[in-house]
Parts: structure tokens; sequence; C-alpha cells
């Protein structure tokens, strides 16, 4: 395993696959997962890009402190990762909790990313309320509660039946998953809101949205188009996890927005 640790010590996991010299890409998981979400992807996009993809704080691999985080953090532990790696300027690919990260990116750090692909995700996530809920629960009572209604969350019940290991794979790593760097990310969550200041970001932007996804919707990306200019919104047929439910549909989008 691979390793970095950041200027405030913080061990962040890391792989990097693909050809040497190749542009970079840089993959960002969602809420709850890991690296490992991208697995999807990494056979077509390591075809044309060095990929990188990382354990966001709280995550997988990477350290859990104790919370709360800011986006603030965890856009800085990006720009961490590529300094670390002697790596200028790279693609950026995120997705929900991610998709948030490479928004932060956009606005505060745009002279190192080249495009930037905003995968269900939103200039705001949700309410502090519910946020600051959540966390709390999972403070008190562990992932158990937060897995369990996960895959109604992330899939159409059309997948979640046909492609069930799959399904169980990735709820099963929400249940292990560390739960104060899950409830340390829910406060980042709740405190982001880049509602006005993305309309500083200069950047190439793509859109990817899930036509039924219910936690950050189809509106949700299209608010995001309006407000960056020359971006775009590509609608998949699928929930929240769209680059796991409509694979060939999402690395087609992606590919086709990075090559041109």
């Amino acid at each position: 395993m691979a390793f970095i640790t950041t200027p405030d010590g913080i061990r962040l996991h890391y792989q990097i696959d693909g050809p040497a010299g190749a542009p970079v890409l840089v993959l960002s998981n969602s809420l709850g997962t890991t690296l490992d979400m991208w697995a999807p992807q990494l056979a077509a996009f390591g075809q044309h890009y060095r990929v990188l993809r990382y354990d966001t704080r709280g995550h997988g691999g990477s350290d859990a402190p104790a919370g709360p985080y800011r986006f603030e953090q965890l856009g800085r532990d990006v720009l961490a990762l590529l300094d670390a790696l002697d790596i200028e300027r790279a693609h950026f690919c995120g997705i929900s909790m991610g998709g948030l990260t490479g928004l932060w990116l956009g606005v505060n750090a745009g002279h190192r990313l080249d495009k930037l692909v905003v995968c269900n995700s939103a200039a705001k996530i949700g309410n502090a309320e519910g946020w600051h809920e959540r966390a709390a629960l999972v403070r008190k009572e562990g992932m158990a509660g937060v897995a369990a209604g996960a895959a109604g969350r992330w899939f159409t019940p059309a997948f979640a039946a046909s492609s069930l290991l799959q399904v169980l794979t990735l709820v099963e790593g929400l249940a292990t998953s560390p739960a104060e760097g899950y409830a340390a990310c829910c406060d980042a969550l709740a405190d982001s809101d880049l509602r006005e200041a993305i309309f500083g970001i200069v950047r190439p932007t793509l859109l990817v949205a899930g036509s039924a996804d219910p936690v950050t919707t189809v509106d949700d990306a299209r608010f995001i188009a309006e407000r960056i200019a020359g971006s775009r919104v590509v609608e998949l047929p699928a929930s929240h996890l769209s680059n796991v439910e409509a694979v060939g549909g999402f690395n087609e989008a992606v590919l086709a927005f990075l090559a041109n």
C-alpha cells in the first residue's frame, strides 16, 4: 500500500495505475466508500490516463482522525497528494462528496486542474441539520444503521436486484468504515455551501447526474452548470453511484469530455 503524509500529519492511502507519462486523472470517492469504488473505470481510464485514486481522509486505508472535518482540509489533501507525487496539474473526477471536493478545488485551486468532472453531487448537498443528526447517530451507534439503508440511496431497485453481489460488497464496505471518519465527513458536508462560490470556476467542467438519484438530483447538476460558464450536464439512467450502475455510459461520457 502506498501512502503520503499531509502537512497536518494525516496519512493518505493512494494507488496509481496506467501508463507512465500519460496525463494524470485523479478519482475521488463518495462518502462511505473507498478508492475501490472506481474499479469499473480502471481498465477504460487506464488506457489513456495515469489514474490516481485515493481514500478520502476518514475512509479506507487513510487515517481517520477525530473530526469535524472541513472541505478545505479535504481539498488540501488532494493538493498535498499532487505535491508529494510531483504532479503540477491533473484532471479531477469526483463523485458525491468527492464531487464537492472537486468544486472546492475548482474555486480555490483551479490552477492545479486541467478539466473537472463532478458526478452525482451538488454545490450544497442536503442540509446541516440532517448531516449533524447522521454524524451524531454514527458516533453513538456505529455504522450499522447507515449501512442498512445504503442500497436504496445508492442504486435503483432493478440494479440492486440484478447486481446483488456488487451491491452487497459496497454496503459491507460502508458497514466496516471507521465511524469517526464517516461522521467527521458528515460534519464537513453540513458546513459546506459553494452555491455562490462556483461562479468563480473557470476550468472546463462536466456534470454527471443520475436520472433516478434521490440524493443529488439532475436539477442539482443543472444548478451548477448554470453557474460555471461553458459547463454541461450528462444524465445517465442510474441512481446515486452512477459510475457503478451505468458503467458504459459513465466511462464514455467522461472519456469523451477529457479527450476534447
